[in-house]
């Protein structure tokens, strides 16, 4: 099968003797960050609706987790069937009604929660990771502290934390303090964004592509008017952002 084919060939690269000189030098601090890299091209090809794209990066990320379950089984620590078998019993753990004798399923964040509680030296907020990107680990953060009680009753209270945050930082002249202060802020938006239902994340990149759609099409507009972005003035720019603006509302 093709899975076994490429546990073979990460075996081939990982020869001490005869394989990949590259392949041979990896541990997991190194390919840690390739691993993060392909989960967001995984998700860029499922954003563009790039099938083919898909095939190819789901296979990259594939190929992540043979190569750290590889690296783990040459240091002793685990092997990749027990990283499957993991995955199986979590699957099966966390569906009861599919998998055992519930009647129905309790819900799989009740589920997780009560995994948590069975660790009970652990915090309601172990186990959210220091590598997610920041917008997400802060919603995530906000989520599992909202499980014990520690949250607004509604988005009023988000939104005034972020008029005093916004204050504070306005209030602030000390660069360090500045940098603490937009950080509350950023954070603050974020508790608006899950008590409205929105994902921070989401939100951002349909952002970050609206200005990036506009910003070129002042530059084709500048391009077709003999017009030179760098020397045009802020002025002149605003009035073509406008023009950009006016011509997606008709």
């Amino acid at each position: 099968m093709s899975f076994e084919r490429l546990v073979s060939i990460m075996r081939r690269l990982r020869d001490p003797v005869s394989g990949c000189e590259w392949d041979r030098q990896q541990n997991f601090a190194t390919i840690a960050p390739y691993t993060i890299e392909e989960a967001y091209e995984v998700a860029d090809a499922i954003a563009r609706d790039d099938m083919p794209a898909l095939i190819d990066e789901l296979g990259d990320l594939q190929l992540q987790v043979v190569f750290h379950a590889m690296m783990a089984e040459e240091l002793g620590h685990f092997t990749l069937d027990q990283v499957l078998d993991g995955i199986c019993d979590k699957l099966e753990r966390r569906h009861p009604h599919l998998f055992g004798d519930e009647p129905q399923s309790p819900g799989w964040e009740e589920i997780k929660a009560a995994e948590r509680q069975a660790r009970a030296d652990e915090s309601a907020l172990d186990g959210v990771a220091l590598a997610l990107p920041a917008l997400e680990r802060a919603a995530k953060l906000q989520r599992r502290a909202a499980r014990t009680g520690f949250d607004w009753p509604d988005p009023s209270g988000p939104r005034g934390k972020i008029d005093e945050e916004l204050a504070e930082f306005d209030s602030e002249s000390d660069p360090d303090r500045r940098s603490e202060e937009l950080g509350d802020l950023l954070f603050a938006v974020v508790n608006l964004a899950r008590k409205a239902g929105v994902d921070p994340g989401t939100a951002l990149d349909r952002a970050n592509r609206k200005f990036r759609d506009r910003f070129e099409a002042i530059e084709r507009l500048a391009e077709d008017r003999g017009l030179d972005l760098d020397s045009a003035g802020l002025e002149a720019l605003d009035q073509l952002w406008d023009e950009v603006k006016a011509g997606e509302s008709v």
